[in-house]
């Protein structure tokens, strides 16, 4: 569970919300990246790559494999090969500012 505030940033009494956030937990072997679409909208991307395994890398709106260049949008279709997978995308759920992760496989 990741609370909605972790994505709020106030800067000289301006808020503005961070797009993405990484999340760690030492249960498992890659980060899930979570990005903001808006309040009630948001995407959770397993960080590994689909084309040979390696752990993706943030860049913005999109995702990048060090190892050989795929790149992946925040919705984790690919954009750029040589992946032809899109990343693995988790359910989630928005309740009282809530945000839940269904990690159970499909």
């Amino acid at each position: 569970m990741i609370e909605t505030d972790e994505f709020k940033t106030t800067r000289n009494g301006t808020t503005s919300y961070y797009p993405y956030i990484v999340v760690r937990n030492e249960d498992l072997k890659f980060p899930i990246c979570v990005y903001r679409f808006n309040a009630q909208e948001y995407s959770a991307l397993w960080m590994q790559c689909t084309h040979q395994g390696a752990e993706v890398q943030v860049a913005g709106s999109s995702l990048q494999c060090p190892a050989h260049g795929s790149e992946y949008d925040n919705k984790g279709h690919v954009t750029s090969g040589p992946a032809t997978r899109g990343l693995r995308a988790f359910p989630v759920s928005v309740v009282n500012n809530q945000i839940f992760i269904d990690l159970r496989k499909k």
